[in-house]
């Protein structure tokens, strides 16, 4: 089974690492990078704010993502990553020149297992189930994706990798909307809104859309931007 998983990864490896595409370089450096995220990061507390009428409300929800948080990246960089120490394709010497190094990017720590897909995918799951609009969570599923995609590219990541990453993600946002689900209804009325401007937990439309279009304007610049770095 270990041998089989192994060749599975470097299949992988070997069909999402790197390419000849200086433009899908800067891409991948950009979207990777957790700076560019900062509008979506602001636009998704601006929705939750506007949408959640008590400050305890808001602090609830945001301290839910904040745990869930803690539990992905906590387990992965801290716990998970020391103990196993797999190391990244890109440091691992019995892979030099094999895999692809992408504009010297050499990130620290280890591989196994990704910490990108385990937060993004707590973040995108969790808000999600909160917000309960359709669009929404695939939104949020397309950029989790991205930042897995990236890991693949830059070869900082196998699949297991980035498929552990995405469980952990997954189980790390269940755990926090139950504990979040726990404890909001004792200091929220139980409601379920009927509407065709807000979703059945009372999100506004409006302000999905809005959050949605920032990631989608961020997006844009950053390819515009990868196109300019490329040239």
């Amino acid at each position: 089974m270990p041998q089989t998983i192994e060749n599975i990864d470097r299949f992988f490896l070997y069909v999402f690492n790197g390419s000849d595409s200086m433009f899908v370089d800067e891409l991948a450096l950009l979207l990777t990078n957790g700076f560019t995220w900062i509008p979506l990061y602001v636009a998704l507390i601006v929705l939750v704010v506007k949408n959640n009428e008590k400050f305890s409300q808001v602090v609830l929800l945001i301290g839910a993502v904040a745990f869930a948080l803690l539990l992905s990246y906590g387990m992965a960089d801290f716990i998970v990553k020391p103990s196993v120490a797999r190391l990244r394709p890109v440091c691992d010497p019995s892979l030099k020149g094999v895999v692809t190094v992408v504009n010297g990017y050499y990130p620290s720590s280890y591989s196994f297992f990704s910490a990108h897909a385990a937060n993004t995918v707590a973040v995108a799951l969790l808000l999600s189930i909160v917000v309960r609009n359709g669009v929404f969570s695939l939104f949020m599923a397309f950029w989790s994706l991205i930042n897995c995609w990236t890991r693949l590219y830059l070869g900082v990541h196998y699949m297991s990798d980035i498929v552990v990453g995405i469980l952990w993600g997954a189980a790390s946002a269940f755990v926090a909307y139950l504990v979040y689900r726990k404890l909001y209804f004792k200091v929220s009325p139980r409601l379920h809104y009927i509407s065709s401007q807000y979703t059945r937990s009372g999100y506004s439309l409006s302000d999905i859309d809005m959050v949605l279009n920032v990631l989608v304007l961020t997006i844009v610049v950053v390819v515009i931007m990868a196109c300019y770095l490329a040239h």
